[in-house]
């Protein structure tokens, strides 16, 4: 029969028993099995009871909810030593959703990242808290992207201005360094970190340029601070033409910013949107779109291999880290992105029908297809395709002019027509049950 005595999950810090409480003392004294990790049982090991059992976590996060139960089985009383505040990206969480809340105390202790603050001197109510304990998942690179271990942690430096970070052995603080260099983001930031604290090898680095961070060593165990020191310039939403690089012939080739915003507010994004990009051109609208979608990824595929390089380019100068693009013909390449929550297409390549039929089947429920045609034998193409899918759709002409400096006056100048063509796959009636 299991004991009624709890589980004891107590927050220990480098500084061994100075830093306990003396409850917290008398549980680790009094425990027939002590778990924790090599280095924190050393700290600890005069005073745990004699023959009291020993088990390093390094065997296998899996196995210390199994020596818990087979300790509880014989009445034994376990205490589990964990660093800092167990609750804070700490084993507490995952050892109350195992053995159940009711079978844990927790007794915490200052959080790391509490005394890295203080030894930094900053306040840290305002600070996001992000973990780098993920599968080693090797070195970022632009050429990765959401599968990558280290991106929700890009994503969360990415939209925050003060992040504190728990590091891991493969993914050390030179590593994050490199990381936020490569995705544009060198420039914005400063890290700050505190190694080996509260022991004789402890050291406060403070402020450091990520471009020197990422050529440094750090001492293990260490805490990152992340400091935004400049903020993004660009408006969260309608992006001027020019902020763009574009292919000009005769005008750039992008979808203009009135078309762009109306198409974007149509697309009904949501923050954790997944959104296709069909035909990305110099990428307006995919881009924005990740901005947008911040929690969420935009997939994008280009034919013609001189809008490609751009899109690349306008990418890595708005340093977006949600944002993919493939050189590519539509469909191809198409069955390996992810259901989207919405489909932007802005050029289909001679498959209009083909990849409308292809994105309303793809669609999640509630997504819309929104494409944009300056041509009427496309608009005939795609209201004659959304007719035979028996979608549910609606057309919207755009006609906008903008003022152009004539003399000592204004005149206006117009720009192309556009259509804008916004889809909904038919939701499928539900079956009635006539028995």
């Amino acid at each position: 029969m299991a004991s009624n005595t709890p589980i004891y999950i107590i927050g220990v810090l480098d500084n061994g028993s100075e830093g306990m409480t003396p409850v917290a003392l008398a549980h680790i004294a009094t425990a027939d099995v002590v778990i924790g990790a090599r280095r924190t049982l050393a700290l600890f090991a005069d005073s745990f009871a004699a023959g009291a059992t020993q088990h390093d976590i390094a065997q296998g996060l899996s196995k210390v909810p199994v020596w818990v139960v087979e300790a509880q089985a014989d009445d034994l009383n376990v205490v589990v030593l964990a660093t800092g505040d167990p609750l804070c990206h700490g084993i507490g969480h995952y050892l109350m959703n195992k053995l159940g809340n009711e079978q844990c105390e927790v007794i915490p202790n200052v959080s790391t990242l509490q005394l890295a603050f203080a030894r930094f001197g900053l306040a840290w109510q305002d600070a996001v808290i992000a973990s780098a304990h993920s599968k080693d998942a090797g070195e970022w690179s632009n050429k990765a992207g959401a599968e990558h271990g280290l991106y929700p942690l890009l994503q969360t430096v990415q939209n925050h201005s003060l992040i504190a970070l728990f590091t891991s052995p493969e993914n050390t603080p030179d590593r994050i360094a490199r990381m936020l260099l490569d995705a544009g983001l060198g420039e914005l930031f400063t890290m700050s970190v505190a190694e080996a604290l509260l022991t004789d090898d402890e050291k406060i680095i403070r402020e450091l340029p990520l471009r020197d961070a990422a050529a440094a060593h750090f001492t293990r165990p260490n805490i990152v601070v992340l400091q935004r020191i400049t903020k993004n310039s660009l408006p969260v939403f309608g992006l001027a033409d020019t902020c763009y690089a574009q292919r000009k012939p005769d005008k750039g080739l992008i979808t203009k910013r009135e078309v762009r915003a109306v198409s974007l507010a149509r697309l009904q994004l949501h923050a954790d949107s997944i959104v296709w990009d069909i035909g990305a051109g110099s990428g307006s609208v995919g881009l924005e779109a990740a901005r947008l979608c911040c929690s969420g990824y935009v997939y994008a595929i280009e034919k013609n291999p001189a809008d490609f390089a751009i899109v690349q380019q306008n990418r890595e100068n708005m340093a977006i880290t949600n944002y993919r693009v493939q050189h590519g013909k539509a469909p191809e390449r198409l069955d390996t992105w992810p259901d989207p929550n919405a489909v932007f297409l802005g050029g289909s390549g001679g498959e209009l029908a083909e990849l409308i039929r292809l994105c309303l089947s793809r669609l999640k429920t509630g997504g819309w297809l929104v494409m944009n045609f300056v041509t009427l034998e496309n608009l005939a193409q795609a209201t004659q395709t959304l007719k035979e899918e028996n979608a549910q759709w609606d057309v919207t002409q755009l006609q906008a002019s903008r003022s152009q400096p004539i003399l000592h006056m204004h005149r206006m100048a117009a720009e192309n027509p556009v259509w804008i063509v916004c889809a909904q796959a038919m939701a499928k009636p539900t079956e009635i049950n006539n028995e």
